[in-house]
């Protein structure tokens, strides 16, 4: 049986044996409590489990005399955005984000409409571990509004961007093949590239929650979205998790470019018309931090996890950042992850280039990551990351967030997990080889100690 996975991302299970009736009604009471039985917006991704337990959580929360505000199948971005926009005291997504049909789980977020950072996440769940809750009578119990125009005004700020120039994209008619992989993109993704003067080419559309393929949008998932784009001869083709804040991106001879560079492609056009501050996570590539140097603007990483880079980025104000996994933050629209926010701007880059998406791509700096896991089975993590930190002290390190070790033309990062015995490896370099090399030298250091 898989574990309840509880982290600063919310909490995830499967369902029917980790992710149960009594737990979601345990959190959703607790995070009724901290948010003082106030407003709650509430949305879904479209898996299959995902009508029963909006009952759970709406009722819940109606018990807890919180107004709910129901906005039903849309992206996790929506959620964030529908927050701010109702004013509300917090939300709650019903998501497992890229994890296969079987898991689902909720998001918390907060009045900022941003998830609730690591201290108040915490203080969610121990109340949850104590079952607090704030249970109200008859005559105080909450209600619930429904609200179908969550996408409409999604899309409206994203043509809003002060970064696109939305007639000239439409009057560019590019032809894109999107997979939207039965997910809550079914119907926001291919509206916004109608609304771009887009044709469309949709496939996996529909948002029934039944995947056509694991979901999560890494290169060997996207072989019939990579088809579709040769097929119809696209010029790009765009794929999104189940709840729509990562983009990964297939360029227009159908190979994926990787996801890192989604948000390489959205820094360098930022960049290019606005200076200002950017945020990655340690373990993104340096692709976006050459962009941002060569602009001479200011480069900072955060520890991995979306909170964490949206309270840096407000920290220094910065006006773009985001995580590696096509995961691109843009500020000016919300202080989060949102793949209409890639597609937009990718559009816009690509017009821009003048070029392909494969000649795009191809003007960016040029890495390969690579990312693997060893086994620490009755190892200590901590006294192992310590004795690389040490061996390694005349190189640039860093310990904000595990051990990053920085060379001159690649680096390394090693995390432990919270939840099994591993030291996950990332490696990036110059070549797919030198990458593999860096990793399988420092899994066998760490095997070794």
């Amino acid at each position: 049986m898989s574990r309840l996975m509880v982290s600063i991302s919310g909490l995830r299970g499967e369902v029917g044996s980790t992710l149960t009736p009594e737990i979601i009604v345990r959190y959703t009471q607790a995070f009724a409590k901290f948010v003082k039985d106030g407003k709650v917006v509430l949305g879904r991704d479209s898996r299959v489990s995902g009508p029963f337990i909006a009952d759970l959580v709406r009722g819940t929360l109606v018990a807890s005399g919180c107004q709910v505000i129901d906005i039903d199948i849309v992206p996790t971005p929506t959620v964030q955005l529908e927050i701010e926009h109702h004013q509300a005291a917090g939300g709650i997504a019903i998501t497992a984000s890229h994890n296969p049909i079987q898991w689902n789980g909720l998001k918390f977020m907060g009045s900022d409409g941003r998830f609730l950072p690591p201290a108040q996440a915490q203080q969610v769940y121990q109340m949850a571990d104590r079952n607090q809750s704030s249970l109200q009578g008859w005559e105080n119990l909450g209600s619930v509004i429904f609200d179908d125009q969550a996408i409409e005004r999604h899309i409206e700020k994203v043509l809003n961007i002060s970064f696109l120039d939305v007639e000239a994209i439409r009057k560019r008619k590019f032809k894109v093949a999107v997979d939207t992989v039965n997910g809550a993109g079914g119907h926001i993704i291919p509206q916004l590239l109608e609304a771009l003067g887009c044709e469309v080419i949709a496939i996996n559309q529909e948002p029934n929650g039944r995947f056509a393929h694991t979901p999560e949008p890494l290169p060997e998932n996207l072989i019939q979205l990579s088809e579709a784009v040769r097929q119809h001869g696209a010029d790009v083709g765009f794929a999104v998790d189940p709840d729509v804040d990562r983009c990964a991106i297939v360029d227009n001879e159908g190979q994926p470019i990787g996801e890192e560079y989604t948000l390489a492609i959205a820094t360098k056009l930022v960049f290019s018309k606005q200076l200002g501050r950017m945020v990655v996570n340690m373990s993104t590539s340096r692709a976006s931090e050459d962009i941002a140097r060569y602009y001479n603007c200011m480069f900072v990483r955060s520890k991995v996890g979306e909170i964490n880079v949206a309270e840096k980025m407000k920290e220094i104000d910065a006006i773009i950042g985001g995580e590696g996994n096509g995961g691109v933050i843009l500020p000016e629209v919300h202080l989060g992850r949102d793949a209409p926010v890639a597609v937009a701007l990718t559009l816009q880059a690509l017009l821009e280039h003048g070029g392909t998406m494969k000649e795009l791509k191809a003007s960016l700096p040029q890495y390969e990551m690579v990312k693997k896991k060893v086994s620490i089975e009755g190892m200590d993590p901590d006294q192992i990351l310590q004795q690389l930190a040490d061996k390694y002290k005349d190189q640039q390190i860093n310990t904000l967030d595990g051990l990053k070790i920085d060379f001159e033309d690649s680096w390394v990062h090693l995390r432990k997990s919270n939840t099994e015995p591993i030291v996950r490896v990332i490696a990036e370099a110059p070549t797919l080889e030198q990458a593999e090399e860096l990793a399988d030298r420092f899994m066998k250091e760490i095997s070794e100690k």
